[in-house]
Order: C-alpha cells, then structure tokens, then sequence
C-alpha cells in the first residue's frame, strides 16, 4: 500500500490568502458549518459543547459559538471573538466560561492549532467513561493512533484556565485528547480537519463500542496501523474528508452563510 500523495493536480488543496480578512471570514464560514455538521450529527447536548477557530490576525484571540445557542441555528454572524482574558472584544452574546477555560490553553500551548472541537457526544463520552484510548480496530481508527492522549482526572465543569492548561499538556503534539468521564477533543490545521478529527473520533468509539460488545476485535498489528496512519491521518486527509460535508451542508443550509 502506498501513502495518498497530495501533489496530483486533480485533488483540491488547502485554499491560501493574501489578506486577513479573506482568510478570516473563510474560517467564520468554515466555523458556522461546522456547528451546523455538529448538530446534524446529534453532537448537541444542551449549552454544552463548543469549536473555537483562532483569528489570523490577532493570534491570542479566537472565534467560537455564542454561550447557550444551538448548534444548528449558528450563522457566520452570530460568531463571537474573544481575547485571552475571555473577554467578548466582537459580538454581543456571551462565551462559555468552559470554552474560554479550555480552548485558550489550548491555542496557546499549541501555535499550529487553527482550531479545536469540543462536544458531549454520546458515544465520545460513553467511551470516555471507561478511561482507555481508543485500539487499532478499522482503518479510520488508525488516524488516531499513538496520536491521541487520555486526561485521566474529572473534577467537575472545567471552568479555571489551570484546568485547561493540564489539558493542553495531556494533548502534547497528539490531534485528539479523550477527557475522562467527559468526552472527546480534537484539534486542527484548519477549521476542516478539527471538525473532521471530531467527527470519525465519535465514529471510532462508536465501532469499538459495538466491537467489543459483539466479541474479542482483532487489532491491527503495529507497522500496518503505523502505515494507516500517515495515509488517512495527515493534516491534508483531515481537511480533505472534511470538503464533502462542507458542500453538502451550505447547499442545504445556505443561511450559516449569512
């Protein structure tokens, strides 16, 4: 098998901007059809759950969604910017106090972060609940393998930046971290590839679920989930698996355009 090579001229590629408020507003679309995704796909719990994109001009702050507003009604304009004091510096709702806690730890420990998704999905916190990281057991796991963390110590809604802040270190260089007895985290290049890392992580703990539940799975032997890896797991097939969902949900949803 063969790793999948970005160069050929009939795959698309990452799109690059010259000004700031192209690229911006490019992350704000990007942001607002991921909440949308999330809600499609019953991500949505409540006021919980949140996906920040961090502005390409002011690099300590970051757009995410207004505290206590759905999933699946969140427009570009309806995006906040916060600070790194968790201050709303554009828009007129407030942030989740958890989202500030976590997601500003998180774009300050990691500078190539552009984004980072956080929900209580039901099969990201089932599998949580049971304080493993996830097995070798299908090719899309194999994204994820040793390439994401465990944070193995609840104590309650994350509300305190030193919270977040262990979090963060527990993520190290991975592309994911499972909170125990919370849920899952995922983290991108790009807005794309952390919605997408979020969407087939909840998938993963939804096979190995299922697995386990029916048998004893079979794990994928070490070199060929290593190889797996680096053909489904890179930057550029996060961001790629993300372009379908993307097309499929402005043509039925243009309004989060607005």
């Amino acid at each position: 098998m063969q790793a999948i090579s970005i160069d050929k001229p009939n795959l698309p590629q990452p799109p690059t901007f010259t000004e700031p408020e192209e690229e911006r507003l490019h992350r704000k679309q990007r942001l607002a059809a991921a909440f949308r995704l999330f809600s499609r796909f019953g991500f949505d719990e409540g006021i919980a759950g949140h996906i920040t994109a961090r502005d390409p001009e002011h690099l300590d702050c970051f757009w995410v969604n207004p505290f206590g507003m759905h999933f699946g009604l969140i427009r570009v304009s309806d995006l906040i910017l916060v600070n790194q004091h968790g201050d709303v510096i554009e828009g007129d709702r407030p942030v989740n106090q958890a989202a500030f806690a976590i997601h500003s730890q998180v774009h300050a420990a990691r500078p190539d972060v552009v984004a980072a998704a956080h929900a209580h999905s039901l099969y990201g916190k089932s599998w949580s609940s049971l304080g493993r990281q996830l097995d070798p057991l299908t090719q899309d796991a194999c994204a994820f393998y040793e390439d994401h963390s465990l944070f193995d110590d609840y104590t309650g809604v994350v509300l305190e930046p030193e919270e977040g802040r262990r979090i963060a270190q527990t993520l190290g260089n991975n592309k994911a971290v499972i909170l125990k007895n919370h849920g899952l985290l995922t983290v991108g290049h790009s807005v794309d590839e952390a919605a997408w890392w979020f969407i087939t992580m909840e998938r993963t703990c939804q096979a190995q679920l299922l697995a386990e539940a029916a048998g004893k799975p079979q794990l994928i032997k070490h070199e060929n989930a290593s190889l797996a890896n680096t053909q489904v797991g890179s930057h550029y097939m996060g961001w790629f698996s993300f372009q379908p969902l993307y097309e499929m949900i402005v043509r039925q949803e243009p309004d989060l355009l607005e």
